[in-house]
């Protein structure tokens, strides 16, 4: 039987009706939105020990500290906010009235749309809380980007994601994929977008969260998942900006190991022609969720959220960063990374993918309009393939873009690509790298 959801107002009741619930809202740059949905509840003070709002910066260094990056919307500037509240909440509030209170802190730095409407509006929100009088605190975090183009409406979204966290965090820490599900709950569908999410404590012992990204990806929370060769959910914006991005595309359930001496190559000859500094490089292997070639980014019902995340921690011990995504084509994947701004992006792949893109029988009707939307999409981001040879089996001869069949109806668009250097293969390699399709 489905779970009732509850409306806003009431999760926000039920949480001040709460005996055992006790905590401090700590809230910069929206308004005090998701207080101030406590508050209209009713019952607040059973629940709200205090509310803050430090917006002017040298009132925030004062209280949490300076941030060396000077930005004030970022993960660090949480996780001091968090820090500070919480640890106030304990030192302060002792003795026999707070002996069977479980507190909470819950922190969120964000930045809606401007007067001009010319920024990126996103946030970071967290809690940390105890499930048990004087327990260890657990926590959750994540990273939202406000979809909506009105500002007002953005603070109502922060306000009802700031109590569905909050009531995740005490309902359903033990069902987390109920938690994320939760999260969005009373929201209209593209008003948000969770592209991170990182949990920790005692009550999440043994949680992965690379599943936890994984599953924002398979819920179309998110466009895909990133992260450090540690395995640490990032944020792609803080990795890629203004980078030089090399990126290798491979296949989760694929058997063998992607080709790396092909790949290094790639790298090699991106770095030399695109006169790449070595310091500003940064590799990615990407792990593709689906294993076939579609005209559409869907997730596949079936899909095994292990076993890619297996495969993501094998490509994390390549000391490079990871991305998983579903981005059938090359075209999604350069619009996602344009939204970092990178200096550049090299895509190393198979020729194989491109014969499938320039083969207009692969697809039904408007071929020739999906074709320039792919191209637009693909080149006007300062984006260039790298093609991988393959030994085709039926003839010996090894494919390159030379000699790949390609329609009449697209041949005319490939040439300039192949011309214009927006397209070319990959050299210098050796015979015994070339495999076999």
């Amino acid at each position: 039987m489905e779970r009732e959801i509850l409306d806003t107002k009431r999760k926000a009741l039920n949480i001040n009706l709460n005996p055992d619930i006790y905590g401090t809202f700590a809230e910069i740059g929206a308004g005090q939105e998701v207080a101030r949905n406590f508050f209209t509840a009713g019952a607040a003070s059973g629940t709200v020990a205090k509310t803050m709002s430090a917006y002017d910066m040298t009132f925030s260094d004062a209280i949490y500290g300076a941030e060396e990056t000077g930005r004030y919307v970022s993960q660090s500037r949480l996780k001091k906010m968090l820090n500070h509240e919480f640890d106030l909440l304990t030192e302060r509030l002792s003795g026999e009235k707070y002996d069977s209170r479980t507190f909470f802190a819950f922190a969120d730095t964000v930045t809606t749309l401007n007067y001009n409407k010319s920024n990126d509006p996103h946030g970071w929100i967290g809690v940390r809380f105890q499930v048990e009088p004087g327990g260890e605190p657990n926590e959750i975090f994540f990273h939202l980007r406000l979809l909506d183009t009105d500002a007002a409406l953005q603070q109502n979204v922060l306000g009802i994601i700031g109590v569905n966290l909050v009531y995740a965090a005490f309902y359903y820490h033990n069902d987390p994929k109920k938690m994320i599900e939760s999260l969005v709950e009373n929201l209209t569908v593209g008003s948000v977008e969770i592209d991170l999410i990182s949990v920790n404590g005692p009550v999440f012992k043994g949680i992965n969260n690379v599943l936890l990204n994984l599953y924002l990806v398979v819920k179309d929370f998110s466009d895909a998942a990133i992260f450090d060769s540690l395995g640490n959910p990032c944020l792609a914006k803080d990795l890629l900006y203004k980078k030089d991005i090399m990126i290798l595309r491979t296949k989760y359930a694929q058997k063998s190991l992607p080709n790396f001496s092909m790949f290094n190559n790639a790298v090699d000859q991106f770095v030399r022609t695109e006169n790449v500094k070595k310091e500003n490089l940064s590799v990615l292997i990407e792990v593709l969720m689906s294993n076939v070639l579609t005209a559409n980014d869907e997730v596949p019902e079936d899909i095994d959220l292990n076993a890619v995340a297996l495969r993501a921690e094998e490509m994390f011990k390549t000391g490079n960063l990871v991305i998983v995504s579903n981005f059938a084509r090359h075209n999604k994947l350069a619009k996602y990374l344009d939204r970092c701004k990178p200096k550049s992006v090299g895509i190393s792949t198979n020729i194989n993918n491109l014969k499938f893109v320039f083969n207009s029988s692969n697809f039904g009707e408007n071929y020739s309009s999906q074709l320039l939307s792919y191209v637009s999409d693909m080149f006007t981001k300062n984006v260039k393939l790298f093609a991988y040879p393959f030994l085709d089996k039926k003839t010996s001869k090894v494919i390159t873009t030379a000699n790949m069949p390609v329609t009449p109806d697209a041949k005319p668009l490939f040439d300039f690509l192949i011309l214009n250097g927006y397209i070319t293969d990959i050299r210098d390699y050796s015979e015994n790298d070339v495999k076999t399709v």
